[in-house]
């Protein structure tokens, strides 16, 4: 199933809405995305509607184990990313914000190809050329 990319920046947010303060609020998500809260009610009942999260009485969101998997999958690669790109010399909050743009679109080949390469020089040597 096809997800939006507004969706997963969504669940993105609300896992590290969750890791943050231990709970997930839409006011929170709200703030953290600089959209209304008006939009995040919308968003937040097609994520329902698609079993991406659950909501309490009290409004706590909750991710759902399909819901969780998307979130740490677009959460994992925005962290990778813009590791990547700051060791490339490019500073920390264009490097996020850059990570951010690219973290939907990348292709899972690209995306590997990546990570082993940032894991080949990881050590901080180039692999020999013999």
């Amino acid at each position: 199933m096809k997800i939006l990319k507004s969706s997963e920046d969504y669940l993105e947010t609300m896992l590290m809405m969750r890791e943050r303060h231990g709970y997930i609020r839409s006011i929170d998500i709200a703030t953290e995305l600089g959209v209304t809260k008006p939009s995040v009610s919308y968003a937040a009942k097609r994520l329902r509607e698609n079993g991406y999260i659950t909501m309490d009485r009290d409004g706590l969101i909750t991710l759902t184990d399909t819901g969780m998997e998307i979130a740490e999958r677009i959460y994992d690669r925005h962290k990778t990313l813009t590791t990547f790109l700051i060791k490339l010399g490019v500073d920390e909050q264009t490097a996020r914000e850059d990570a951010c743009k690219i973290e939907h679109d990348l292709s899972n080949a690209s995306y590997r190809a990546i990570c082993n390469h940032a894991n080949l020089y990881s050590d901080g040597q180039a692999p020999s050329a013999g």
